[in-house]
């Protein structure tokens, strides 16, 4: 008798472990898809900003250079840093192309410009979002990871907590995008 509790203990306490892993597994995937979104709308984002240096190559040759030296330094997203960094350098870019439209206010009628703008003021919230998605997921899988008796699952598996995208500061001085 004692052979059957100890076995059905045992039992119970492997189907727990294999739903953890599982669980904690579907956590970490939830994690990964949530950055890849980040870094898809960050590309998206990055992409219209090339049309619009395009757009302001035919006003201002030395800023289209300038945009076009900043756009090349951006490189992949692969972890918060490199959202961080490449969130920086886009604003900086924005800055750029805001300073010349104010120079020649052709462009900032120009229909191109406009669609752009919006655009990348599309893709901006986009990635607001995917940041958002991305946080939550990693606070799901942060609880998992940090609660008994999951979390000696979790050490059992080597998974760790994850760190949040949390917004600069600098974010509050971020141009304003809407030029109509």
């Amino acid at each position: 008798m004692i052979i059957a509790i100890v076995l059905g203990i045992l039992v119970l306490i492997v189907f727990y472990f294999i739903s953890t892993q599982r669980s904690l597994v579907t956590l970490e995937e939830n994690v990964d898809n949530a950055f890849a979104n980040i870094a898809v709308n960050l590309n998206s984002r990055w992409d219209a900003l090339k049309a619009l240096a395009n757009a302001v190559k035919a006003y201002s040759e030395h800023e289209y250079e300038t945009l076009t030296d900043i756009i090349e330094k951006r490189s992949a997203v692969k972890n918060t840093s490199d959202v961080k960094e490449g969130e920086a350098l886009l604003g900086s870019a924005l800055s750029r192309i805001n300073a010349v439209a104010e120079s020649y206010p052709e462009l900032k009628a120009s229909e191109l410009y406009t669609k752009t703008m919006d655009s990348i003021n599309d893709y901006e919230n986009k990635v607001r979002i995917s940041r958002m998605v991305y946080n939550d997921s990693v606070t799901k899988l942060n609880r998992a990871v940090k609660m008994f008796p999951s979390s000696i699952a979790a050490s059992i598996l080597n998974v760790h907590p994850k760190e949040y995208l949390s917004t600069d500061e600098g974010k509050k001085d971020m141009p304003n995008l809407d030029f109509r």
